[in-house]
């Protein structure tokens, strides 16, 4: 799989006023022979092509529209990291199931923020209040950071950034393997990558346009090897035909590709398949040939934050799929950290 390029840029004209990383993006850009357009702010990017809302859904994901951050308050990130540091939010990737089809409304663009000074002084408050614990960034909240940053290089700074603070770490998670320009990043083992993995059915069904489960591993196989702390986010487990076996086949892969040297600073975080009614809607109008599944009456309901609750597996199904996922890491990883399932 190709990086990502996208096919539209807007530029907020402030960002070019006050901020180098937006020139040095604009220049980029312009010698990359893109189109470019102004926009006071990305609450204004109206005039995306397309026919239909579904065509302007495509081309918004290869819209890149780079802005300042204005909010700086950093939402929570539990249970992965006490803070969201703020680097980009949207996602080239197709994946049906992604809860930002809700978050991000009608205009699923991807926005880079180039205000980065402003954002690691936020983060140094926060780290500040928390002293002397340690205070975990999580940066893959709203967007898969890894897939623009051969592109922006938000990330890379990021990571030298916290590289070289006493008291903060960084995490992220990615479904690509665009990874080599970030080998050589000053980290100092702050910074754990971690991988989005999942069975080979999942991703062939519902991960469109991200790199293949080999890639990822390939990435993953790297990252280990330059020093990263290494992390897999088995997301979102989901129930579907000869899953044991398409888990199974998951962890025989990763334990053949990362060379057990390391496998006893790796971590998994498991989360099963869910969706709000919300999600449901919007997934169904945007993916209506998806296999999906997504119906109430087999589900439990769960309160969610801000109201909102969620569809899970039943209980006994959600204990079958832990029991089933923590047998493979003992057998596989069993140095390895489960670090939660939800």
């Amino acid at each position: 799989m190709k990086p990502f390029v996208p096919q539209l840029v807007y530029i907020e004209p402030k960002a070019l006023e006050k901020y180098p990383l937006a020139r040095e993006l604009k220049k980029k850009f312009e010698d990359m022979g893109l189109e470019i357009r102004e926009t006071t702010s990305h609450n204004q990017v109206r005039d995306l092509p397309g026919d239909n809302e579904l065509q302007k859904y495509r081309n918004a994901k290869s819209t890149l529209v780079i802005g300042i951050r204005k909010t700086l308050k950093f939402d929570t990130s539990k249970p992965s990291a006490e803070y969201a540091i703020p680097l980009a939010t949207g996602c080239m990737g197709h994946c049906h199931y992604c809860y930002l089809q809700t978050t991000l409304g009608s205009k699923p663009y991807i926005r880079t923020y180039v205000n980065l000074d402003e954002i690691f002084a936020q983060a140094q408050k926060y780290m500040d209040e928390r002293a002397p614990e340690i205070t975990r960034f999580e940066a893959s909240c709203t967007s898969d950071i890894v897939g623009i940053d051969h592109l922006t290089h938000s990330l890379k700074r990021t990571i030298e950034y916290i590289g070289q603070t006493e008291l903060g770490r960084l995490r992220f998670t990615t479904k690509y393997h665009h990874v080599d320009h970030l080998l050589d990043a000053k980290h100092n083992g702050k910074t754990r990558f971690r991988f989005s993995v999942n069975s080979k059915w999942v991703i062939k069904n519902f991960e469109m346009a991200t790199s293949s489960l080999e890639d990822r591993l390939t990435a993953a196989k790297k990252v280990v090897e330059a020093g990263y702390p290494l992390g897999f986010v088995v997301a979102p487990l989901y129930l579907h035909d000869d899953w044991q076996g398409g888990y199974k086949e998951l962890f025989e892969i990763m334990s053949e590709t990362i060379p057990a040297d390391y496998f006893s600073n790796i971590t998994f975080e498991l989360i099963q398949h869910r969706f709000t009614k919300p999600a449901k809607k919007v997934i169904e109008k945007r993916y209506p040939k998806s296999k999906l599944e997504m119906d109430e009456e087999k589900r439990k309901y769960k309160w969610g934050r801000y109201g909102i609750g969620k569809y899970v597996y039943q209980k006994d199904e959600a204990q079958e799929l832990r029991e089933t996922i923590e047998n493979y890491i003992e057998a596989y990883f069993p140095e390895a950290k489960v670090e939660y399932f939800t």
